[in-house]
């Protein structure tokens, strides 16, 4: 009975007059880059613009760093240069049919255009076609 009534809910659509999910997987994969671009622009007030208030970014496998002026301060050293120590683009972005929370993921390169690791982040969207990010996790790459 839990199965049914937990297929019935994956099925159901999304409320009337929101849009469709490919389309709001279309706006995260736009704010994602947008996002990225802070970091190749040198733009560490953008960048913190793109951050929710209760934002979440693991600095390692065990240490995160708690809201959005942590991660603001922290992240700080990654705009000091003038070259970029790393960029990010989305490869893949699924959001879910209630439009409120979205992943979005894809490689990290280093200036060299190598790909070093991956992102996982997170995305809610606070209001219509405003999307803060709310969880982040890079993984290096296996060699």
């Amino acid at each position: 009975m839990l199965a049914a009534c937990l297929t019935c809910l994956a099925a159901a659509p999304a409320p009337a007059g929101s849009p469709e999910p490919e389309a709001l997987a279309r706006q995260v994969e736009d704010t994602e880059r947008a996002f990225a671009r802070t970091m190749a622009d040198r733009d560490h007030e953008a960048f913190k613009s793109f951050l929710a208030d209760e934002a979440v970014f693991f600095s390692d496998a065990t240490t995160a760093l708690r809201g959005a002026q942590a991660v603001a301060d922290a992240w700080q050293a990654f705009f000091v240069d003038p070259q970029p120590p790393f960029s990010w683009e989305p490869e893949v972005v699924q959001v879910l049919e209630s439009g409120s929370l979205a992943l979005s993921s894809g490689p990290v390169r280093n200036p060299d255009g190598e790909v070093v690791g991956t992102f996982s982040s997170i995305w809610r969207q606070e209001s219509p076609g405003t999307w803060r990010i709310v969880f982040d996790r890079g993984n290096p790459v296996c060699k």
